[in-house]
C-alpha cells in the first residue's frame, strides 16, 4: 500500500484526500458494482483509506458495497458514514436527529458496512425540530460504548458547530467546496478553525462539471440527479462552461487536467482540508489522487480563481427544497 501524506481532522489522522463512494450506488445513473469494488480497492493500494459513505445513498446499498468491498482490508481503512435521512428515496424529505433515532439508524449502518466500529460518523443534515446538544449527545453515547470513533456534522452552520463541539468534540463538517461553492469560507471555515474541526469537501470537482468531461447535459444518463441541479441547466449549463474551457487553458499551460487543477486549488485551501472526490473508475481516482501532490504557486491560485470567480458561477447548487436544509 501507497503512503500519501496526511492531514488532521481534529484529533483523526487521515491521507491528504478520501474517496467518496455516494456515485458508485447512488444519484449519477446506472451503478456497476464490480467495477467500483475495483475502484475502492484500487484506492486502498494508493493509500485512500478514507472512504465516505452514507445510510441514504442508494436505501444503505452503498454500504452494502463498501462493507463487502473492505471486509478483507477493514484495518486499512479510515470508514466514514453518515445518518440523517429518515425517508426513503423519492419520498419528501424527512430529518431525523433525535437519540432514538441515533442509536437505530448507528446499529443498521455497522450491519450493513459488517463492522463492529465507525470511525467517523456524520449527521448527514441538521435536524431543525431537535436541540443539536440532543442529536451529539446521543453520538457522543455511541463513542463511550465503541461502536463510533470519531464525529462529525454534514452542512452545519457556524452557530450549529459551536453549541454541537460544546458537548462533544466535533472532528469534522463535510460540506461542499469547490471553485464554484466557496460559500463555506465566509463564515464556518473560520468557525472550524478556531475549535479545530477539520474540513472534508464534497464535490469538490463541481459534481463532475469543472472536469471538463461534460459538453452538454444530454451526456447524462435520464437518472442522473444533476439533471435536476440548476447549474446543469439550460443557460447556466453554458455560462459554467465557459469557466470550465477558461480553466482548461490553464491546465494545458501545466500539462494537467482541468479536474486536477480544480482539485489542487481545494487541496490548497489549508493543510485542515481533506476534499473526497467520488469515481466509480480506476483511471479517474489515479488522476484525482495525482492532484494531491500538485503543487500551485500564488501566481497559479489567482490565475485559477480569475477563471472560476466566485460570483459568476451561474445557478444554486440545489433546488430551494434541498437548500432549505443546508447550513443548518
Amino acid at each position: 500500500m501507497t503512503t500519501l501524506p496526511t492531514r488532521r481532522l481534529g484529533e483523526l489522522t487521515v491521507p491528504g484526500q478520501g474517496l467518496g463512494c455516494m456515485g458508485m450506488s447512488h444519484g449519477y445513473g446506472s451503478s456497476d458494482d464490480e467495477a467500483s469494488t475495483a475502484t475502492i480497492n484500487r484506492a486502498l493500494d494508493l493509500g485512500v483509506s478514507l472512504l465516505d459513505t452514507s445510510d441514504f445513498y442508494g436505501a444503505g446499498r452503498n454500504e452494502e458495497l463498501v462493507g463487502r468491498a473492505i471486509a478483507h482490508r477493514r484495518d486499512e481503512v479510515v470508514l466514514a458514514t453518515k445518518f440523517g435521512f429518515a425517508n426513503k428515496l423519492g419520498e419528501p424529505t424527512v430529518i431525523r436527529g433525535d437519540a432514538a433515532y441515533v442509536r437505530q439508524a448507528c446499529e443498521a449502518s455497522l450491519r450493513r458496512l459488517g463492522t463492529d466500529h465507525i470511525d467517523l460518523y456524520y449527521q448527514h443534515r441538521v435536524d431543525p425540530q431537535v436541540p443539536i446538544e440532543e442529536t451529539v449527545g446521543a453520538m457522543a453515547e455511541l463513542v463511550a460504548e465503541g461502536k463510533v470513533r470519531h464525529l462529525g456534522l454534514s452542512e452545519a452552520s457556524a452557530a450549529t458547530l459551536r453549541r454541537a463541539h460544546a458537548v462533544h468534540p466535533i472532528s469534522a463538517l463535510q460540506s461542499e467546496w469547490s471553485l464554484w461553492t466557496r460559500d463555506l469560507e465566509d463564515e464556518i471555515a473560520p468557525v472550524c478553525r478556531e475549535l479545530g474541526i477539520g474540513l472534508v469537501p464534497f464535490s469538490p470537482l463541481g459534481r463532475g462539471f469543472l472536469t471538463g468531461r461534460y459538453a452538454s447535459v444530454e451526456t447524462l444518463e435520464e437518472t442522473d440527479a444533476r439533471r435536476n441541479m440548476p447549474r446543469f441547466s439550460g443557460e447556466n449549463f453554458d455560462r459554467n462552461l465557459a469557466i470550465v474551457q477558461r480553466l482548461n487553458e490553464l491546465a494545458e499551460r501545466r500539462g494537467v487536467t482541468a479536474g486536477q487543477l480544480a482539485l489542487a486549488w481545494v487541496q490548497h485551501r489549508g493543510d485542515d482540508v481533506v476534499p473526497i472526490p467520488g469515481t466509480r473508475r480506476q483511471k479517474y481516482l489515479e488522476e484525482n489522487v495525482a492532484a494531491l501532490t500538485l503543487s500551485l504557486s500564488d501566481e497559479e491560485i489567482a490565475a485559477i480563481e480569475a477563471a472560476a470567480p466566485r460570483d459568476r458561477i451561474a445557478g444554486a447548487r440545489y433546488d430551494e427544497g434541498s437548500l432549505s436544509f443546508v447550513n443548518g
